[in-house]
């Protein structure tokens, strides 16, 4: 285990290499599949739910726009948002998680890649994604939702876009960040870098005009001599600045 004090030097050694393999087996899996939306939310809420349809139209809708749509590749909403992706013909990614209890990628991912760390699934859900959308869920989806919030407010990453789908059930977290604002725990322009609604049609335009109309978004192009080609066959890159931009 990593965090389990001091061991000795070669037993953290082969933590550290079998780290890097993690780092590496992703970064290969997943180099050529952005830009992509990282989509946050819980794995308990299942098909009948009312968040599944939520985080399924989401996804579908985010395809549209042209985005690989990646979550943390389980069930739940996180399945949803792939399954949304598919029903559009899109991109749909997955960061999975080895656990005791094993968790299965879902059925609905083009590409995947198993972390044996927290850390390193993390970095892969931030490192190619370009707007962060936070369905309902619990403390996973909390702890990834703050990751993307303390990322850009600390600068470690641009200032990309993030929704909060469910105004209603993410009220007493919003509150609490207006009473962290007026201790002045955080700055008052931290509040902005959340956009919080109920409308898929809103979340999108948002994203339009914050992340596809403010970045430069393109895809990597494979190379020949690494033996390197698109992780995904047969799908278009679909993003298309508006005239505004």
């Amino acid at each position: 285990m990593l965090l389990q004090g001091p061991h000795p030097r070669f037993h953290e050694l082969s933590l550290l290499v079998r780290a890097i393999i993690d780092f590496l087996r992703g970064f290969r899996a997943l180099h050529f599949v952005g830009p992509c939306v990282t989509v946050f939310g819980s794995a308990r809420f299942s098909e009948g739910h009312p968040y599944y349809a939520l985080a399924r139209e989401t996804g579908r809708r985010l395809a549209v726009l042209g985005f690989t749509v990646m979550t943390g590749g389980g069930p739940g909403l996180m399945e949803a948002a792939n399954r949304g992706a598919k029903d559009a013909g899109g991109r749909s990614v997955g960061c999975n998680i080895a656990l005791p209890v094993e968790q299965q990628p879902n059925a609905y991912l083009d590409r995947w890649v198993t972390c044996r760390h927290f850390f390193v699934r993390k970095v892969l859900l931030f490192k190619y994604s370009y707007a962060f959308v936070a369905l309902p869920g619990g403390i996973g989806t909390i702890d990834e939702l703050f990751e993307a919030f303390t990322l850009i407010q600390t600068a470690k990453i641009e200032r990309f876009p993030i929704v909060l789908l469910g105004a209603a059930y993410w009220k007493p977290l919003t509150d609490l960040l207006q009473r962290m604002a007026i201790d002045g725990a955080i700055g008052t322009s931290d509040l902005d870098l959340l956009f919080v609604t109920d409308s898929v049609d809103d979340a999108i335009a948002h994203l339009q005009t914050n992340a596809i109309d403010r970045f430069a978004l393109r895809a990597p192009k494979p190379s020949r001599w690494l033996g390197e080609r698109p992780s995904l066959e047969g799908t278009a890159l679909r993003l298309h600045p508006s005239p505004r931009a």
